[in-house]
């Protein structure tokens, strides 16, 4: 018998960590069927039943309990050894490829990576290039490798990704002065909410699914938006020209506020808080490099 290679014992540790064959297959990059398919021949190579497998998911069995204990040490290794050998043969170079949500990418970014290039021995040596997308489309981006690290600002899923607090942050609900809510001396109900059209940012936007969510919760049914649009700049825009109110981040909006651009509405009931998280693929402790040192600047800044 020969020791099952690590894409498999990967692939069961996911299976005791996810508790389900389709979300290890996801954090793997494969079908659930190909999923299956590795597993029952890690069994078949091992004599060992190492799943069990039911309607309600997937949990290991005693041995592929066992089995997955033993082998932390060797994964470990092995991303380590990995992550050794992207950076000889990086050479003197270092690249960073970044994905963040929108608020992130234009509030907290630009001063991270300011700190970044001034590290010492960093300058010169960190080529960064930054994808602005929503917090979906970042989480895709960081599990099909296309981005090193990635920051949400959203209850976005992150099954199969590491993933660390970095900030956080607060929704508020703004208009145009002269918008029939401005002069409202009570603040707004979720119910009163769910009965007007509001401007919006995408789906697969952070801010626009905590604010799902908030309402959800509340038992308010989302109204359809008045206008869905891609950036936090024309949201702004649209409801600086008259446009229906919108929630976006106090960050966004603080120097509209002060200037009397727009105004805050009050909004009870509803919890709008957010964190900023990072997301990478690996171990809890990020791969030694640009990426560490990002989130160390990230962390340092909450």
């Amino acid at each position: 018998m020969t020791l099952p290679d690590l894409a498999a014992l990967r692939l069961l540790a996911d299976v005791g960590r996810l508790g389900s064959i389709g979300a290890a297959g996801r954090a793997a990059g494969i079908s659930q069927q190909s999923a299956s398919e590795r597993l029952r021949a890690t069994e078949a190579q091992t004599g060992l039943v190492l799943v069990q497998r039911s309607t309600r998911g997937a949990s290991l069995t005693p041995e592929g309990r066992l089995l997955v204990e033993w082998s932390t040490e060797l994964l470990r290794v092995a991303d380590q050894i990995e992550t050794a050998l992207v950076t000889l043969r990086s050479e003197h170079t270092r690249q960073l490829r970044v994905s963040a949500s929108m608020t992130t990418a234009e509030y907290l970014l630009p001063a991270w990576l300011v700190a970044l290039r001034r590290q010492p021995g960093s300058a010169g040596e960190v080529s960064v290039s930054l994808e602005a997308t929503n917090s979906r489309h970042v989480v895709e981006a960081v599990r099909d490798r296309r981005a090193d690290l990635g920051f949400i600002e959203g209850p976005e899923a992150t099954d199969g990704l590491a993933r660390a607090v970095v900030g956080r942050d607060e929704l508020v609900l703004v208009a145009a002065p002269d918008d029939p809510w401005a002069t409202r001396r009570t603040p707004l109900s979720p119910h009163l909410l769910g009965t007007r059209a509001l401007t919006s940012r995408e789906p697969g936007s952070g801010t626009r699914a905590v604010v799902e969510q908030a309402l959800a919760r509340a038992g308010v049914d989302v109204v359809r938006p008045d206008a869905e649009l891609a950036t936090n700049a024309a949201v702004l825009a649209a409801v600086r020209a008259g446009g229906a109110p919108a929630f976006l981040s106090l960050r966004a909006v603080e120097r509209d506020l002060a200037t009397g651009m727009l105004v805050r509405l009050r909004v009870r009931e509803l919890d709008l808080r957010r964190d900023f998280t990072a997301v990478w693929v690996g171990w809890s402790t990020p791969p030694a490099g640009p990426v560490r040192d990002l989130l160390a600047i990230a962390r340092r800044s909450r």
